[in-house]
């Protein structure tokens, strides 16, 4: 709790005052342009990995990153996010984004290994399908990084697929008002994968958004 409480005076401190514009604007209320679903596993900061500010993303996290197919019987935290980013927020970008060294994904891989635990191995079958891909594809899963990785991979597609079947998502996406991207962080060497679905390959970011990239550049290079 050092940390927390120290972290906080220097935010007072600095961080606030030098911002204090924005957050006096952000008191007002919120406009972010992404949704950005990532798991809740403390190596992950979407903030800090995309030098986006207070205001820019709307995060929903959970454990690998799930999102639940929708079900009009229940509702899920993440059924209420995705509704209101979508209905209330009106994002332009929804980014799902799994990570290297997933302990969610390692449960999937071996759900005898959390077999304890009931609410883990229940959310867990989010992945289901996921995981059988990738089992039937390798076959008998190890806990190889090869293996973890498919996984990793496989489970942000089959979350996106998971994600259309919401009706806020599939009204935005019949009228391209929306845009699915699908990522993976790579802890150790900062490096961010993305899915080309007409490839069905991961690319690094760089190449996957170059066009942007370019165009970012120009501009620079025109107010330089």
């Amino acid at each position: 709790m050092e940390k927390l409480i120290a972290g906080i005076a220097k935010f007072q401190k600095e961080n606030f005052k030098a911002d204090k514009e924005l957050f006096e604007s952000l008191a007002k209320g919120q406009k972010p342009d992404v949704l950005f679903i990532t798991c809740s596993d403390s190596r992950i900061d979407p903030n800090l990995i995309t030098q986006t500010k207070p205001g820019d993303l709307f995060i929903a996290r959970n454990a690998g990153n799930m999102v639940p197919p929708h079900y009009s019987q229940a509702t899920s935290d993440m059924d209420a996010s995705i509704e209101f980013a979508m209905s209330v927020l009106g994002v332009r970008h929804i980014v799902i984004c799994g990570h290297t060294d997933c302990g969610a994904m390692k449960g999937a891989l071996h759900p005898e290994s959390v077999s304890h635990l009931h609410h883990v191995s229940n959310w867990l079958h989010n992945c289901a399908a996921a995981a059988a891909k990738v089992k039937a594809r390798q076959g008998d899963a190890d806990e190889s990084h090869e293996t973890l990785l498919s996984l990793i991979e496989e489970n942000v597609v089959q979350q996106l697929v998971h994600l259309q079947t919401h009706p806020s998502v599939a009204a935005k996406l019949a009228t391209d008002s929306v845009i699915l991207h699908g990522w993976v962080y790579d802890i150790e060497n900062g490096e961010i994968y993305c899915y080309e679905d007409s490839s069905r390959a991961w690319v690094p970011v760089a190449e996957h958004y170059a066009h942007i990239l370019e165009s970012k550049n120009k501009q620079h290079d025109k107010a330089g």
